[in-house]
Order: C-alpha cells, then sequence, then structure tokens
C-alpha cells in the first residue's frame, strides 16, 4: 500500500450546488477549508459525518452521463494521498499508469490514467 483514499471527486456544472445537494443527502460541511486543497468557484467540499470526502469540479463543457449509453458514461476521479509524490510515481508508473500531467513546480498533485484510461490523482499529504 502506498497511498490513501482523499477524496472522490465528480465533475459538474456548480460546483458548490451539487455539494450542497450531497450535503442534504448525507449531512456534514460543504467547503470546510483543507490544506489540501483551495475552494473557489471551480472546486467544492464535502466533508461528510462519516469521514468521507466528497469534491466537485467544474466541467465548463459538462454533459451528464446516460445511463446506461457507454457514450454518455459517468464522470468521477479518485485522489490519493502520497506522502512521496516521484516515490508513488514511479509505482503507478510500474503498475501500467500513465502520466497526463506532471504539473508544474510546487504543485501538489499529478494527474494520471488508470491501465483502463480512468483518470486519477496522486496528491502530496
Amino acid at each position: 500500500m502506498i497511498a490513501e483514499l482523499q477524496c472522490v471527486v465528480l465533475d459538474c456544472p456548480d460546483p458548490l450546488q451539487l455539494a450542497e445537494f450531497y450535503r442534504s443527502l448525507l449531512g456534514g460541511t460543504v467547503n470546510k477549508q483543507d490544506r489540501r486543497w483551495a475552494l473557489d468557484d471551480n472546486w467544492s467540499t464535502l466533508h461528510t459525518p462519516h469521514s468521507l470526502v466528497l469534491a466537485f469540479q467544474r466541467a465548463s463543457d459538462y454533459r451528464p452521463p446516460q445511463w446506461p449509453d457507454p457514450s454518455r458514461p459517468q464522470q468521477f476521479h479518485l485522489d490519493f494521498g502520497v506522502p512521496d509524490l516521484d516515490q508513488a510515481q514511479a509505482q503507478v508508473l510500474a503498475w501500467g499508469a500513465t502520466v497526463l500531467d506532471e504539473g508544474s513546480d510546487g504543485r501538489c498533485w499529478r494527474i494520471y490514467a488508470d491501465p483502463a484510461g480512468h483518470p486519477f490523482c496522486l496528491v502530496w499529504h
């Protein structure tokens, strides 16, 4: 094991609105301050009472999934907290991941695709 799941991130047209919807469903706190990410018009979070964190990311050209139509699939990605980005990157690449965005110097996350092409992030914690 090299990581812990930090949150599940859902693409959407209005992050705050979707965070409030899930708060109504699950309880918790919307946009609680957290050193792992910045909150703005493009990113909202929900810290649930049971420690699960959901995050909501604005997608300007968002098209909702249409179950079960594979041409409009479900849209989300996982964020995994790791103590060392370089070491974790080497490990996920060895397991078959590919780099999508290594980010700029100083950024605390990098974006990868799993072997099936699903995006996920490694986030320094």
